[in-house]
């Protein structure tokens, strides 16, 4: 059965509030060879405190200058998010979004999405997930910062409604180092819950996404940029646009060189089989009307004879015609 990864080109909050940035955002997954891109959706009164939306925040001054300022520059409005829905359509790629809250998961109910995706952060949100396990869109839920009875309570929430859902392995430090990857829960997942199972990578790089895929991750997103150096929460752990292109290319190339784990003779080998392989091969000169016996063959170079599996459709049969010593024998030659 061949392999096949869905990849989720995550724009997130890349697009710095600018309907322009995101579309240039959607037109690099395309290019890039993504089967989806991911945007974000908070209601963000429903984020925090009063008093912790309202502090004073001077990371992003170009967004504004408290907590609340910032992400209110970064949320699109319905028309907004119709626009983007449209313009990712047109790309032939599916729209997903993260729903943070009850209030924007009802915003995108709404709109339509192809499929919704849930922070690592939500995993704990029973009350979320709960109303989101009605709707019977499909999920796709992150495991950062959990416990596995977590993730227990959380996959049964879904599965109990019946609702598909998909299961991301994810490590929640920015950037993840290596020795933090953690690869190998990636099949623990996929053999405790029997569901899609996939990869959310923060790590600096891609290597260890190539290996996740490598390693059986039926789903990778990965956060993407126009340009690292971007004011913003997320550019600098993000994918650069080569590096975003060159990962996806190469998840391309070791699905195609895993195959389809089906076991056949192609024809590239087909050359050196008929090279290599033993073939019934005469040691000596047969007379016409000779009975084919042991005695009278050796298997030898190269394979385009009879070869040791075939041999009893023609010992014990009488040769047609004189057959010289060191011939390659053929079924033509016996009757």
């Amino acid at each position: 059965m061949k392999r096949n990864c869905y990849i989720i080109a995550e724009a997130g909050l890349n697009h710095n509030g600018s309907i322009d940035l995101a579309k240039k955002l959607i037109d690099l997954a395309s290019v890039a060879g993504a089967d989806a891109v991911k945007f974000q959706k908070r209601t963000v009164n429903k984020l925090t405190t009063e008093d912790f939306l309202n502090a004073e925040d001077n990371r992003f001054p170009g967004f504004g200058k408290t907590y609340r300022e910032i992400r209110e520059h970064l949320e699109f409005s319905e028309i907004d998010y119709k626009i983007l829905k449209k313009y990712t359509k047109s790309k032939n790629l599916d729209f997903i979004v993260t729903a943070f809250d009850i209030e924007a998961y009802d915003f995108l109910f709404k709109l339509g999405v192809d499929k919704f995706k849930f922070a690592s952060h939500s995993l704990t949100n029973l009350d979320l997930l709960k109303y989101a396990s009605k709707k019977n869109i499909p999920v796709i839920l992150s495991t950062g910062m959990s416990e596995m009875e977590e993730i227990d309570t959380a996959i049964n929430i879904f599965k109990s409604n019946n609702c598909p859902v998909s299961i991301m392995h994810c490590v929640s430090s920015y950037p993840t180092p290596q020795n933090e990857c953690n690869l190998s829960f990636i099949n623990i997942l996929k053999e405790r819950y029997n569901v899609q199972t996939g990869y959310s990578g923060h790590e600096i790089g891609y290597f260890p996404t190539l290996l996740a895929v490598a390693n059986g991750a039926e789903i990778i997103e990965r956060h993407y940029t126009l340009d690292t150096s971007m004011e913003g929460f997320d550019h600098k752990m993000s994918l650069n646009p080569n590096d975003f292109k060159d990962m996806i290319s190469k998840i391309r190339e070791i699905l195609h060189i895993f195959g389809n784990g089906q076991k056949k003779v192609s024809e590239t080998e087909m050359i050196t089989r008929n090279k290599y392989h033993v073939s019934m091969i005469s040691i000596r000169e047969i007379k016409k009307g000779e009975i084919l016996s042991e005695e009278m063959i050796e298997y030898r170079n190269p394979g385009t004879g009879i070869p040791p599996k075939k041999a009893s459709l023609v010992l014990g049969k009488k040769a047609k015609e004189d057959i010289l010593n060191n011939s390659i024998l053929n079924y033509e030659m016996f009757i």
